[in-house]
């Protein structure tokens, strides 16, 4: 398993606090890379895939903190993936020259009704000189609302919206929104937009072993036979 840009990004924010993260679960010792009681660790099935996309995780000031959060499935699983703590006042630079690189196409993932309409993407063109660098908003809905509103570096990047037909999956926290999804759902849906729908698949796989394993040990439990953590572990097998 690889050391990737959530894994920095969580042991920079954690080297900042002043006090202990006390948040619920803050107490329980787990893996520090996949979150997860040490029993319930999926580290050692964890690969990359092959693909054009790119993901700049955006987070809310100690989101990476939570053990619940899902964008470092993402950087499981897509090695080009970027990480940062939002700033109002000071973003950081090193994200802001990745925004400005030609190579890449920002995206910035957000609904539709908090866009400019001419900004709003409706279909997915392959560039031949630029890939698609996702920009999610990682945070409680407020939050997203927030950094959506404030962040005058992504106001000129495309839009793309996803109107869910299902509730989330995501039962580990309460959405404020009765069709907002999980980071990592998210992901998927992104993937599927650029008709890489075997990525998507892993990473909907991914999420719902994350899921299984977390409520898991929310419980003490251990792992069941029939948890979709062996059927990951198969699919990827054959990458």
């Amino acid at each position: 398993m690889r050391i990737h840009a959530l894994h920095r990004l969580y042991k920079h924010r954690l080297a900042q606090s002043t006090r202990p993260f006390l948040a619920r679960g803050g107490r329980i010792k787990r893996c520090l890379n996949c979150m997860l009681l040490p029993n319930l660790c999926i580290c050692l099935i964890k690969k990359t895939v092959s693909t054009q996309s790119a993901f700049l995780i955006l987070m809310y000031d100690d989101e990476i903190l939570k053990p619940s959060n899902t964008g470092r499935l993402i950087a499981d699983l897509i090695p080009d993936t970027f990480a940062y703590i939002w700033s109002r006042t000071q973003p950081d630079s090193k994200m802001l020259t990745l925004l400005k690189d030609p190579k890449w196409q920002p995206i910035v993932i957000f609904p539709a009704e908090y866009a400019q309409q001419e900004k709003v993407l409706l279909s997915y063109l392959p560039s031949s000189t630029k890939r698609p660098l996702f920009i999610l908003l990682d945070g409680s809905w407020a939050q997203a609302k927030k950094m959506f509103r404030k962040s005058p570096y992504l106001e000129n990047f495309p839009v793309l919206s996803f109107d869910p037909k299902n509730i989330s999956r995501y039962l580990v926290r309460k959405a404020s929104k009765d069709n907002q999804l999980a980071t990592a759902e998210v992901a998927a849906r992104a993937l599927e937009f650029i008709h890489e729908s075997a990525n998507a698949s892993l990473l909907d796989l991914l999420f719902e072993t994350f899921k299984e394993n977390y409520l898991l040990g929310k419980e003490r439990k251990s792992l069941p036979a029939h948890a979709t953590q062996f059927e990951l572990e198969k699919q990827f097998r054959h990458l």
